[in-house]
């Protein structure tokens, strides 16, 4: 049953990697050559993320969605606000703490250090699961939360420097990553479902959305106490290999790092979990086995999947990006970007996860096909306008502002279930493929041009997960008329119905 299932994970992953390699393979033999060696590190890197994409999203299924579902269930039963807000803001600490995303922003940011970063997101992801939590039990409007604070934001990046602004933003799209997204959609399922009112389906989304907030404002926060000005990177470079012995010993050097750190990620969250099982849960002996092999399949998953990204995807998209920045004809690199962004938020482990939730929630109303579609053409937009900012170096605050002051408007025009999804899929779709491949990409065309990394390449994630919020509430429009028209028809034939029986009684 559970190779079966395997097997499904690794055929939608396949579908869903497939696109970005053969993008790839075409540049490869049209553009942009490059050695047999990159392009067999390339293939080596697809394998192993395909592998750990399938184990990652069943182990997730059977482990990480149950433990959320559970915890945010019998903290709603206990009716003791005290220890949901306590618990809330520990679980969104421990959870982001665990998050490889995060480790791998903090490394690039200068002049910070890296656990201040790493403590600041953490910090602003427990706060704002406590107020997210909140916010279902007290039955308070989301798009009323989500207006007070991103104005706050726009205030505050009055106050800032302003190379500091595609960082923060950065933040926030990083958090929710693999680890976090599971975790906190499950714990939100699992608050609703106790609620059980006509709001469960609105409420069971919106944490992702509101957890993403909290980097932001932590990270503007933490930046005015630092000397905040751009260092000299090192551009990783794509290593030397000429046949599969050289890239074993390259997995045999870098797997044992990228296992540690994946123990390290997850660990927390198995203590976590350990503590409530003790106290609280008492799951059955059957159960736990089928958590254990859940995280045990999410635990090789993860590492599969950032050796993959790391081994492949990493270097060649600084490869790329250099590449094309030294073209006459480098504004090919937008509609590229377009194209790209448009299959590769189909590669991201936490957007399968959020689809399939939202489709089983909507009861099949929102289908994944609508919801990947919506994404897709979101990021896509995203990316032509990201690559446009870094060929042009035009600041981030005029694209930044007018999106999410867009996404606030139409949130009070669309269902609140829209909304609140939109804006968890902003924190869902700038996941490790945006931070490991799209970031190196846009950093490689401003080693190559002499852009400002930080002013330029960075703030590619923030766009990923803006634009998103705004396709999918027109998508939320979209369905909102569709339900008044066929509303609409069904009055109509009633109303005739009733009309054609008085007629033909009055003649009898």
């Amino acid at each position: 049953m559970l190779n079966r299932e395997l097997l499904c994970k690794v055929r939608e992953a396949i579908f869903s990697v497939l696109p970005i390699t053969l993008i790839v393979l075409l540049l490869n033999f049209t553009i942009i050559p490059m050695s047999s060696g990159t392009i067999k590190l390339f293939l080596t890197g697809t394998f192993m993320l395909i592998l750990g994409m399938g184990l990652f999203t069943l182990g997730a299924d059977m482990s990480m969605m149950l433990m959320g579902e559970k915890i945010g269930a019998y903290l709603t039963k206990s009716k003791n606000l005290i220890l949901v807000i306590v618990s809330c803001f520990f679980i969104g600490v421990i959870i982001t703490l665990a998050e490889p995303d995060l480790q791998v922003l903090a490394q690039q940011v200068p002049n910070i250090p890296n656990m201040i970063i790493i403590l600041a997101v953490a910090l602003g992801v427990g706060i704002f699961l406590v107020i997210a939590v909140l916010r279902i039990l007290f039955k308070v409007k989301l798009n009323y939360i989500l207006t007070f604070f991103y104005i706050a934001i726009f205030i505050l990046m009055f106050f800032i420097e302003k190379d500091f602004l595609p960082v923060a933003f950065d933040s926030g799209g990083v958090t929710t990553g693999p680890i976090t997204v599971p975790f906190i959609i499950a714990l939100g399922i699992g608050i609703a479902s106790v609620c059980s009112d006509k709001s469960v389906e609105e409420n069971s989304f919106g944490l992702v959305a509101l957890c993403s907030i909290g980097p932001i404002i932590a990270v503007l926060f933490t930046g005015n106490f630092y000397d905040f000005s751009q260092e000299a990177y090192s551009i990783n470079t794509i290593q030397n290999v000429d046949n599969l012995y050289d890239i074993y010993n390259l997995l045999k050097g870098s797997l044992p790092s990228y296992s540690l750190e994946v123990v390290g990620a997850l660990l927390p969250i198995l203590l976590l979990f350990l503590i409530f099982q003790i106290f609280a849960f008492k799951i059955s002996k059957k159960g736990l086995i089928k958590i254990t092999i859940g995280i045990l399949y999410t635990y090789l998953g993860l590492v599969f999947f950032i050796t993959g990204v790391n081994l492949g995807f990493m270097p060649v998209g600084i490869y790329v990006g250099k590449n094309i920045a030294l073209l006459s004809y480098n504004w090919i690199l937008v509609p590229l970007g377009m194209i790209i962004g448009y299959f590769i938020v189909m590669a991201e482990p936490a957007v399968y996860l959020l689809n399939k939730q939202v489709e089983d929630i909507s009861e099949g109303a929102i289908s994944r096909k609508m919801m990947q579609r919506s994404l897709s053409i979101g990021v896509a937009i995203s990316l032509g306008l990201a690559m446009f900012r870094v060929l042009t170096g035009i600041s981030i605050w005029y694209l930044i502002v007018p999106g999410y002051s867009i996404a606030i408007i139409l949130s009070f025009f669309v269902p609140e279930m829209f909304t609140a999804i939109a804006f968890d899929s902003g924190g869902v779709a700038s996941g490790p493929m945006t931070a490991t491949f799209l970031l190196p990409i846009a950093m490689g065309v401003c080693d190559a041009i002499g852009g400002n990394i930080l002013t330029d390449a960075f703030g590619i994630i923030a766009m990923v997960a803006m634009t998103p919020l705004i396709s999918i509430q027109i998508l939320g429009l979209i369905y909102n008329i569709k339900i008044k028209k066929s509303k609409k028809i069904i009055d109509r034939n009633v109303s005739k119905e009733e009309y054609e029986i008085i007629n033909y009684d009055e003649e009898k």
